[in-house]
């Protein structure tokens, strides 16, 4: 897939995320001056690709703010606090908020135990995103790189995860206005609307072949079931190891 990527920079984002230790409470998080949504809603509307904004549940979205630890004037914490999520594209990317009926993970919910085990932990990463061929996007915590902050994609076409070296404001920016088709490029088939139309935003594709496989370059003719995110996560990272990516 091309990853190379110019866009314009927004960078919003706090990065008192990875250091946070306290919990900070809801009245302290929700920025009534300078909230973020404000922001966030003019990108959108502005936006070249289809973005889809799902409706906060108000006790799920202070629930999932309060484990997240983001102010509601960063783009993250806008987007945790005022949606369950963002489908981007038809929903070919599904960008994490507080959950809901469409997408019932929130971001924080779903990095517990994958980047944290306990709210308010420093994360190494943070899940924030993923796509319906089971690439995940992740932002950098310390974990990944020196590149603090900046946006990486856990890419399912070789299990290898590269750096975009994107902001959150820049990931969103890309998901609003690139052109999927260049980046996605080989890997969208015919009539991929309708069958991503068939998915909740809790799941994936699973491929076979896999697509880092030679074979499954040609993804027209691979077999595809849908699995949850979750299980395709969990066998990206196990097929690494299998691979001796990871040591």
């Amino acid at each position: 897939m091309r990853r190379f990527l110019v866009l314009a920079s927004f960078t919003l984002i706090s990065c008192t995320l990875f250091g946070q230790v306290k919990m900070r409470s809801l009245d302290q998080l929700i920025n009534k001056e300078e909230p973020g949504w404000a922001l966030v809603t003019e990108w959108i509307a502005a936006a070249k690709n289809k973005v889809e904004v799902l409706p906060a549940d108000s006790l799920k979205a202070k629930d999932a703010l309060y484990k997240i630890q983001v102010t509601t004037r960063s783009p993250m914490g806008a987007i945790v606090y005022s949606t369950s999520g963002l489908l981007i594209d038809n929903g070919w990317i599904r960008i994490l908020g507080s959950g809901g009926e469409k997408m019932n993970r929130s971001l924080p919910e779903w990095n517990k135990g994958k980047a944290f085990d306990s709210f308010g932990e420093p994360a190494p990463y943070l899940l924030i995103a993923d796509d319906v061929l089971g690439g995940f996007f992740l932002l950098n915590g310390g974990g990944l790189g020196t590149d603090l902050g900046k946006v990486y994609y856990f890419a399912p076409d070789n299990l290898e995860f590269e750096p975009l070296d994107l902001t959150y404001s820049d990931f969103l920016n890309f998901c609003f206005n690139y052109d999927m088709d260049d980046f996605y490029k080989g890997y969208r088939w015919n009539n991929w609307k309708i069958d991503v139309a068939k998915l909740t935003g809790d799941q994936v594709f699973n491929f076979i072949p896999y697509l880092w496989t030679k074979e499954g370059k040609d993804i027209a003719n691979a077999s595809k079931s849908a699995v949850s995110a979750e299980a395709q996560y969990l066998l990206n990272l196990d097929l690494r190891k299998q691979l001796g990516i990871d040591k």
